[in-house]
C-alpha cells in the first residue's frame, strides 16, 4: 500500500510539472508581441490578423497567442478563438467584475504599453485563475495587440 501511495504522489508531481512547462511566462509574452508588431510592419495588418488567428500554430506557443482589439473593443485577431472575431469586448467583464477588456483599451491608448491583471477560466484547469495580459499600441492603428498568461 505505500508502494501504491509513492507511485500515485510521483506520477501526480510528474504530470504538475508537465502542465507547469505547457504555461507561459512573462518573457514569453512580451517575445511573442513584438515578434507580432514586427510582424505587422513586415507584411500588412490585415494578413498579419489573418495570420494570427489561423490555427496552423505559427502564432500559438505553449498556451500563449495573439489577440489584437480595437481601442472600441472590436476583436480583429484572436489566436485562441476565432469566433470572436468581429465582437465588441469592451464591457466583457471577468469573475470580479472588471471590464478587462476596456482596462486593456485604456491602457495601451494612454502608456503605449502596459500589464492587465484580471481573473478568467484556465481553459486547461477549467478553474477561474489569475491572468495578465501585455498590451502594446500598435503604431498606425487605433488598437493594441496582446498576449496574455496565467500565472
Amino acid at each position: 500500500m505505500n508502494f501504491l501511495k509513492k507511485a500515485v504522489l510521483l506520477i501526480l508531481v510528474a504530470c504538475g510539472s508537465a502542465f507547469a512547462q505547457d504555461r507561459g511566462t512573462a518573457d514569453q509574452a512580451k517575445a511573442l508581441v513584438d515578434k507580432g508588431l514586427a510582424h505587422i510592419k513586415s507584411i500588412g495588418m490585415d494578413k498579419a490578423f489573418e495570420d494570427f488567428t489561423a490555427k496552423d500554430g505559427k502564432w500559438q506557443e505553449k498556451d500563449l497567442y495573439i489577440f489584437v482589439v480595437k481601442f472600441d473593443g472590436v476583436t480583429v485577431a484572436h489566436g485562441g478563438n476565432k469566433g470572436l472575431i468581429g465582437k465588441n469586448m469592451l464591457d466583457l467583464k471577468d469573475a470580479n467584475g472588471q471590464t478587462f477588456i476596456k482596462s486593456m483599451a485604456d491602457a495601451a491608448k494612454t502608456k503605449g504599453t502596459s500589464w492587465v491583471d484580471y481573473m478568467w477560466t484556465n481553459p486547461q484547469t477549467k478553474k477561474v485563475e489569475p491572468k495578465s495580459s501585455y498590451v502594446v499600441r500598435i503604431p498606425g492603428y487605433e488598437g493594441f495587440i496582446g498576449v496574455g498568461i496565467y500565472k
